[in-house]
């Protein structure tokens, strides 16, 4: 089959207008919520709800004012260092907990017992035991982005299949070789899935410790300054703001998306 055959009446592959029109979709999608959202509050439906178009000015205004942009560096640098940190800690420890039963047996209460804990609850101690503020922001987005890494590589070790693990043991590599070798290439697309899902806990935690300490700077204390004004801008402000903070979180999931289907295409083959 040449490439010619491959095309469309338009000069582009079925695939090609597949991610057009799914494009298009979501640009509908939004375009109806923006105008049911605008039509809400210019009817009065919502008294309290400022109009979209208003919202959507002041969020493109936010991208040239310097104290949100600062606010703004300050979350994103503490994500930036968590999740990272997160990473080095929890892949370890999840590939040792799937792969060695014993230490997965006398760990497991100590796990199931801190992973339910708010991380948010976990403020106080933090601001007490790290300092400056920065670091105790930094430590909770480790705490609560490694549950999730840790998690999805432990379920992935286990789904390893046991026979590439026993054949390579038959040519006499040991237990690293066969963990380098076998269970973290097989257990990668579920520890990549894990780092995607703490992406997006990073975010919301850095914001929530910002909002918990005030002053400190962030997101979060943006929000709590805009909070405080009065009238429909400090509406305005707050939701300006969630609305950015939701921009963020969709572009770095996509991009980690993107990522994973390209690193792991044999996957859905």
């Amino acid at each position: 089959m040449t490439a010619a055959t491959t095309l469309t009446r338009g000069g582009r592959s079925p695939l090609a207008r597949a991610r057009v029109g799914k494009l298009v979709r979501h640009a509908i999608g939004v375009a109806v919520f923006l105008l049911v959202w605008e039509l809400a509050s210019r009817t009065g439906l919502f008294k309290w709800l400022p109009p979209a178009s208003a919202c959507l000015a002041r969020v493109v205004s936010l991208a040239f004012d310097p104290e949100y942009l600062a606010d703004l560096s300050s979350t994103l640098l503490a994500a930036v260092i968590g999740l990272p940190l997160a990473i080095l800690i929890a892949v370890p420890v999840g590939l040792l907990l799937g792969t060695v039963p014993v230490v997965e047996e006398m760990t497991r209460a100590i796990v199931e017992f801190l992973r339910p804990i708010p991380s948010v609850a976990l403020i106080p101690l933090a601001l007490f035991i790290f300092q400056p503020e920065i670091n105790a922001k930094v430590a909770l987005i480790v705490y609560a982005a490694s549950w999730p890494i840790l998690i999805n590589t432990l379920y992935g070790v286990r789904d390893v299949d046991p026979l590439a693990a026993e054949t390579l043991r038959s040519f006499s590599f040991g237990s690293a070789a066969v963990v380098w070798r076998v269970s973290l290439p097989s257990a990668a697309p579920f520890i990549f899935t894990g780092i995607r899902l703490a992406a997006s806990i990073t975010l919301i935690l850095a914001i929530s410790v910002e909002y918990v300490i005030g002053g400190s700077g962030g997101i979060g204390a943006f929000l709590i300054e805009a909070g405080t004004g009065l009238g429909d801008q400090a509406m305005i402000d707050v939701i300006a703001v969630l609305l950015w903070s939701g921009v963020i979180g969709l572009i770095v999931n996509t991009l980690l998306l993107r990522a994973e289907r390209r690193l792991f295409k044999w996957r859905n083959a």
